[in-house]
């Protein structure tokens, strides 16, 4: 059954009484809870989302209220493009900080502010993704997704993704190396919170171990309240104007195949778990996400890409109603509104961030190995192996090239890699019938493992 064929528009209708579901049903994303539960279900998913989308500019200098909110503008827009059929809330994407890094030089562990122009040329870069994002979301919404499927099979897929949290592992040892104790004890409590918990809790593991690292940064006396005491109460966030450079271009380009795999993977995960086929909302997720990234970028925020945190919400409370997600996307935008709110997050110290951002870059790589491991990724071909194993060292040891003027670093160098070598090795053995020819398409069980910021 189609999406379009179920949805009788909104606003949403009441799942039974509003105050229980059944065993073996679900709330589908037209209907909803009452409102009371269904406010609370959002709150959930702002929970879910936190640590991570706040880790992004703490770890890039950009203002964590004005990233907030443009997450909420973000999630509202993809709700109304998709039409209200796509539970979603558009998070910090990850896959932007080695970019952002390399372009501003900001070090969490400095103690200086981050350069202004260095931020605009970042944002600059952000708008780029977003726009041919968004442009990918037009092609797609026409001429449907099984082009990127043959572009990006499986082995491309998780090599890209492995590649943007190892390329990332540098800046995890630097912040490490600040505050090793507060580091080892975040690690700890993330590695002890995960397994000891069920549920929720278990799921919030990162937010947890984060509010552990603080409490123990505390204690050490590594946490700077001035200038939480000076912030109001209530205010909008700080708005920056972006800057353009093509030279950067090469940075944050590779980054729009990451946003890609995310989206798609989300719009898989979303369809198996409500038995429905959302494929023709593919188009509509991507220009909405890049839509999201662009004006983010224009007004200071980070980009911004579907998570996999939500998609837990969803799978353990069997409610998938896109009014939960508007009542996430309010509940941040007020939050966005409380700049001492902001400032508290900003004082989170460098051992602390050091210690996530550890288990969080590395998980990031394990999600593309485990994009090999769920779609039977074939390492004994050598197209695979190669595939795989040049773009990898590429990212990792942060190859650079800089012809005339534009500067191409680890992510853009092994995503091309990555691309080409299966292409090419590809045409070339099925030219010469001297490898067996992987299989393009990815299965359907793939997607969910790559919506991950």
């Amino acid at each position: 059954m189609r999406a379009e064929d179920s949805i009788k528009g909104w606003p949403w209708r009441l799942h039974g009484d509003g105050k229980s579901i059944r065993p073996g049903e679900i709330v589908l994303p037209e209907e909803r809870m009452t409102w009371p539960r269904t406010i609370g279900i959002g709150a959930q998913h702002v929970v879910a989302m936190f640590g991570a989308t706040f880790l992004v500019p703490l770890l890039t200098g950009f203002p964590p209220s004005t990233t907030l909110f443009f997450t909420a503008i973000g999630a509202l827009l993809f709700l109304l493009i998709t039409k209200g059929m796509m539970p979603s809330y558009l998070g910090s994407s990850f896959g932007l900080l080695a970019p952002i890094g390399a372009v501003t030089g900001f070090a969490a562990t400095s103690g200086e502010k981050l350069d202004p122009s260095a931020m605009a040329l970042a944002q600059g870069g952000i708008i780029s993704v977003g726009v041919t994002l968004a442009l990918v979301g037009i092609v797609v919404h026409f001429a449907g997704v099984r082009w990127i499927e043959v572009t990006m099979p499986p082995v491309v897929t998780g090599s890209i993704v492995a590649l943007i949290g190892l390329n990332l592992a540098p800046a995890a040892w630097g912040w490490v190396q600040q505050a090793p104790l507060t580091a080892v004890i975040t690690i700890a409590a993330i590695i002890v919170s995960s397994v000891l918990f069920r549920g929720m809790l278990g799921r919030l593991s990162i937010l947890i171990g984060v509010f552990i690292g603080y409490g123990a940064a505390l204690v050490q006396g590594e946490v700077d309240f001035s200038t939480v005491e000076t912030a109001a109460w209530v205010g909008l966030p700080t708005f920056h104007a972006p800057a353009f450079d093509l030279g950067y271009l090469g940075l944050f380009l590779p980054v729009v195949l990451v946003l890609v795999a995310e989206n798609i993977g989300h719009v898989k995960s979303v369809a198996a778990m409500t038995g429905r086929d959302l494929d023709g909302l593919t188009g509509r997720a991507l220009f909405a996400d890049g839509l999201a990234t662009t004006i983010a970028g224009a007004g200071g925020g980070s980009g911004t890409t579907t998570y996999a945190e939500n998609i837990g919400v969803m799978a353990a409370t069997k409610i998938y109603s896109t009014a939960a997600y508007l009542c996430a996307a309010i509940i941040a935008l007020i939050l966005s509104l409380l700049p001492k709110f902001g400032e508290i997050i900003a004082t989170i110290p460098p051992g602390v961030l050091g210690g996530a951002a550890t288990v969080l870059y590395g998980m990031i790589g394990l999600l593309g190995v485990r994009i090999w491991a769920e779609n039977r990724v074939d390492f004994s071909n050598p197209i695979n192996l190669n595939t795989a194993a040049v773009s990898l060292i590429v990212a990792i040891a942060n190859y650079t090239w800089s012809p005339a003027g534009l500067e191409f670093a680890g992510i853009a160098l092994g995503t091309a890699s990555a691309i080409v070598i299966y292409q090419v090795m590809r045409a070339i053995a099925k030219w010469r019938g001297t490898a067996p020819i992987p299989d393009s398409a990815p299965e359907a069980g793939q997607p969910e493992v790559t919506d991950r910021r």
